[in-house]
């Protein structure tokens, strides 16, 4: 079997791992591949230099690449999604100050999506009232299932993200300084994010994706939909590294050597004692309140990875949501062909 060398985009957060773990752990190397990982600073530069096929693959937000492929905001390049990277993993987390505030104004437990979200309300109103600027929240990207999980959330009460609440795009690493700095009173982003600001005393998780819905997708591995179709072979090998990562990390004995091989300075750079709690499904969600253990709070199961053509309609249920497309059916047709079942590894042991 020829060596294959493959370049492999990725942005430093837990959902990640797959790749790391393929490479790191030699998956990749067993099934010939020499894979070369670049880490990115934000979602635009890794859309941007995969379309142009600086890489040849890309850990990439599900519904980037669904505009991607329609077109919408302003990029075309068909992509192919020949697997998932995982399910879930990603909270909204405010200020101490703003969740000071919303405590006081909680009727009930801010534990409670409803709930926090009329205190919110109420506090839009306060400040609206007072001749107070509105809030800021923020998410990675415009076109994620972040985005969309803050629409569904401020919606529970009656709330529209960038009318009643303002919204600014800031690149996952750059979250916890926006909110440290004060630019910001609240984002949406995967782990480890949300706590990274609450270990660095900034911050407090509000609610998880998963007290709204589960089974959002999120991550995904991505090729250019021509170089899937021609390098049939390279995504075969690729997609079989990243299964056999996948039973390496549901192996509870492996967390520890897990988060160390991601608080690496090259993948997250943050310390694996952040790291490791997240893999174990145990959140710090700080303002003084214990840890929280949210079962099977980010997937990285087989049965998470299989693209699965029923995650588009979410997606497109999301971009309306968010009023960036008003989808019809052959728009909804496109966007499910984006994820392509047929291409998932079928001969892995």
């Amino acid at each position: 079997m020829s060596t294959l060398h493959l370049r492999v985009g990725f942005m430093p957060l837990v959902d990640c791992a797959l790749v790391v773990l393929a490479r790191d752990e030699g998956f990749a190397e067993t099934e010939g591949l020499n894979l070369e990982l670049v880490r990115e600073v934000s979602w635009s530069n890794l859309r941007d230099k995969l379309n142009v096929r600086l890489f040849d693959a890309a850990h990439v937000l599900s519904p980037m690449a669904i505009a991607s492929t329609l077109g919408i905001g302003g990029v075309r390049a068909p992509m192919a999604i020949p697997m998932a990277l995982n399910l879930d993993g990603f909270a909204v987390t405010v200020s101490l100050r703003r969740f000071e505030e919303l405590s006081r104004l909680a009727e009930g437990d801010l534990a409670d999506p409803a709930v926090s979200a009329r205190a919110l309300a109420a506090l839009v109103a306060r400040r609206r009232t007072g001749g107070l600027p509105p809030l800021t929240f923020a998410a990675v990207f415009g076109y994620s299932s972040h985005t969309y999980l803050l629409c569904e959330w401020l919606g529970k009460a009656g709330l529209t993200l960038g009318e009643d609440v303002r919204f600014e795009v800031v690149p996952p690493p750059q979250t916890v300084e926006a909110l440290a700095s004060g630019r910001i009173d609240g984002f949406c982003a995967s782990a480890p994010w949300n706590s990274a600001a609450v270990a660095r005393g900034v911050g407090a998780m509000l609610l998880a994706n998963v007290d709204i819905r589960r089974n959002w997708p999120d991550k995904v591995l991505v090729w250019r939909a021509d170089d899937a179709e021609r390098r049939a072979e390279a995504v075969a090998r690729l997609g079989r590294a990243i299964l056999k990562a996948s039973d390496w990390a549901m192996d509870p004995a492996n967390i520890p050597r897990f988060a160390h091989h991601l608080s690496a300075h090259d993948r997250l750079a943050l310390p694996a004692e952040i790291i490791e709690p997240i893999l174990r499904f145990e959140l710090g969600q700080g303002a003084g309140r214990p840890p929280r253990q949210i079962e099977r709070f980010v997937r990285f199961d087989r049965a998470a990875l299989k693209p699965d053509p029923a995650h588009a309609d979410r997606i497109m249920d999301g971009m309306a949501m968010a009023g960036q497309a008003t989808p019809d059916e052959e728009m909804r047709a496109m966007a499910r062909s984006v994820f392509r079942p047929d291409l998932f590894p079928s001969d892995v042991g």
